[in-house]
């Protein structure tokens, strides 16, 4: 018999959907996040440009998993966008580190949530590897809490 809990067991990360954990990920990219810098000089003033901040500009949160019972909601959500409903798509939700023993320690936050992209399994009944489903989640800000 196979074993059932095989995608679970490399789970070391967590996504929280409003407040909620819906499923486990062995793999997360966290995005970098950036201002960009814009270059300002009034004609009165020494020959030297200011640096001014101006847009902020966030990265995509990737995420990898085994497939498991709770990618159907994942799948859902992914549904919301492309239906057009972007109102009810978009979530907060957090990526939450787990250490060894599956207690929770850094988390990162992240406002205006939705899924821009879904990526379904390989399926291969002839190989050992196991089915993995990977999600590409756009945001309008990130916050890290310890």
């Amino acid at each position: 018999m196979p074993d059932r809990h095989g995608p679970y067991r490399d789970v070391r990360f967590l996504l929280e959907i409003d407040g909620v954990a819906k499923a486990g990920f062995s793999n997360a990219s966290i995005p970098e996040n950036s201002t960009e810098a814009t270059e300002y000089r009034e004609g009165n003033e020494r020959p030297t440009v200011r640096k001014l901040w101006s847009l902020n500009d966030y990265g995509t949160l990737s995420l990898e998993s085994g497939i498991t019972d709770d990618s159907i909601m994942l799948f859902e959500w992914r549904r919301q966008v492309e239906q057009g409903m972007m109102g009810d798509a978009r979530r907060t939700i957090a990526v939450v580190v787990l250490d060894e023993e599956g207690s929770s320690g850094p988390r990162f936050e992240f406002r205006n949530a939705w899924p821009s992209n879904y990526d379904a399994p390989d399926l291969d009944a002839t190989g050992g590897e196991v089915a993995i489903e990977s999600m590409e989640i756009e945001h309008e800000g990130m916050i890290r809490k310890a």
